[in-house]
């Protein structure tokens, strides 16, 4: 079992049944999944930099991404029906949460003037997404051998009815609000 786990099962639930009165433990919101998306805009017709794309998700996520195909055609975008777009990870159970502690604790403080990530970035229904600029703030890529800085989403997908348990939620569990 993981830090964060551990975390949730001990201070997190108490506080959080506390702070909004659940009557029983099954109402407490939990983390259900971290959704990870990267888009290669540019490198549609470059298989071999799509392949560096799509491993450097691998390493970053420690499991193996699914590639997006564009589901209609956009002549503006010279954009075919069928063709590589993006990948995604679905991360779940202890991936997830061991990805969730690598991301508030090593690679957001190494983003560049930090202050904080957006209280404002709540869906309405408990969910919430982030946006990274560049992969390099995670540990695993080798500055030496990207080929592009790549930006990507993160979606915390949790149980919170309302966006006020989500930010309860993830302020306890760590994730660094900015004042």
């Amino acid at each position: 079992m993981s830090r964060l786990q551990d975390k949730y099962k001990d201070e997190t639930v108490p506080a959080l049944i506390s702070e909004f009165s659940y009557k029983n433990i099954m109402q407490v919101p939990k983390l259900e999944k971290v959704v990870i998306n990267m888009r290669f805009g540019d490198c549609k017709d470059n298989p071999k930099m799509m392949e560096s794309a799509v491993a450097e998700l691998a390493q970053i996520t420690g499991q193996k991404p699914i590639i997006v195909k564009a589901k209609k055609s956009v002549s503006n975008f010279k954009l075919r029906q069928g063709m590589n777009i993006g990948a995604k990870v679905t991360l779940r159970c202890d991936k997830m949460y061991e990805f969730v502690d690598k991301l508030f604790n090593i690679a957001l403080p190494r983003v560049r003037d930090f202050r904080g990530v957006s209280n404002n970035a709540f869906d309405g229904r408990g969910n919430y997404t982030l946006g990274v600029k560049e992969q390099l703030i995670f540990p695993e890529i080798n500055y030496d051998k990207i080929e592009k800085i790549r930006g990507m989403d993160i979606v915390f997908v949790t149980t919170a009815k309302t966006d006020k348990e989500s930010y309860g939620l993830l302020k306890l569990l760590g994730m660094p609000f900015s004042k």
